[in-house]
């Protein structure tokens, strides 16, 4: 019974949407053929133009499923159109027997289907994680090229023989400080918030972690951004010397 219930209960979801169809036994609801056909539009709608079929037309309806079913669909041609049609109430067993060969035929292409959809997801998920690798890359090559551009502006510590020369210096360590340096401390938080992201997902997935290019490290970022620290600490106090010398020199004179 319970093979019989799933049987019927897929040719029920399947059959849904078409007019003219309710499938609830496999005797009488079979008789005009348009339940066939209408299982097979729904998988092969290439293969039968549902909305030019007649309900008062069961003999053409029958043998073109059965037709149909043999050449494209290797389901050989069990029953008789004329058999079903003149029998009040068509063999039960003889109609689920046929019908179960449409369900193997096409339960096969659905699961297949699935593992397809299945792969498609596992492929967007790859993608969407060598995305992160390339993104990460590209900040991480920006962020180190903006470091080595500023490290050696900040150890260039060559003193300046008038006040507002140095006073100069002094306004434009105070910009880097204001506004160039605040958005790339940003985008070093968000390059180590999307390393640990990506490790994460990739540990999800089961996948190899992620080794960045060489000297792209997280480790390697935080070395370079210690060294500016370093870098711009001594380039202010040395500032501020200057200044105080220049100061003095100015006072005496």
């Amino acid at each position: 019974t319970s093979a019989k219930e799933g049987l019927l209960l897929w040719c029920q979801r399947k059959t849904a949407p078409y007019r003219n169809v309710n499938v609830q036994n496999f005797h009488v609801n079979w008789k005009d053929g348009l339940a066939l056909c209408a299982l097979i539009h729904r998988h092969r709608p290439d293969l039968i133009d549902y909305a030019k079929l007649n309900k008062d037309d069961p003999l053409g309806n029958l043998n073109l499923a059965f037709e149909v079913a043999e050449k494209h669909l290797d389901i050989p041609k069990m029953l008789d159109a004329e058999d079903i049609i003149n029998t009040p109430k068509p063999d039960e067993r003889a109609i689920m027997t046929y019908v179960s060969c449409f369900y193997h035929a096409f339960a096969g292409a659905e699961q297949a289907e699935t593992a397809a959809n299945r792969i498609c997801k596992v492929l967007g998920v790859n993608q969407e994680n060598e995305n992160l690798m390339q993104e990460y890359e590209k900040l991480a090559s920006q962020l180190l090229e903006w470091i080595r551009r500023m490290t050696p502006w900040l150890e260039n510590k060559s003193p300046e023989t008038t006040m507002a020369a140095m006073r100069g210096k002094l306004e434009d360590f105070r910009d880097y400080r204001r506004q160039h340096k605040p958005p790339k401390v940003q985008e070093k938080c968000q390059l180590e918030i999307s390393f640990n992201t990506l490790q994460t997902k990739l540990r999800i997935s089961n996948r190899p972690a992620f080794m960045p290019s060489e000297g792209k490290m997280v480790s390697d970022i935080a070395s370079a951004w210690q060294g500016l620290d370093g870098a711009e600490k001594g380039y202010e106090e040395w500032l501020l010397t200057e200044i105080r010398r220049l100061e003095r020199l100015d006072h005496l004179a």
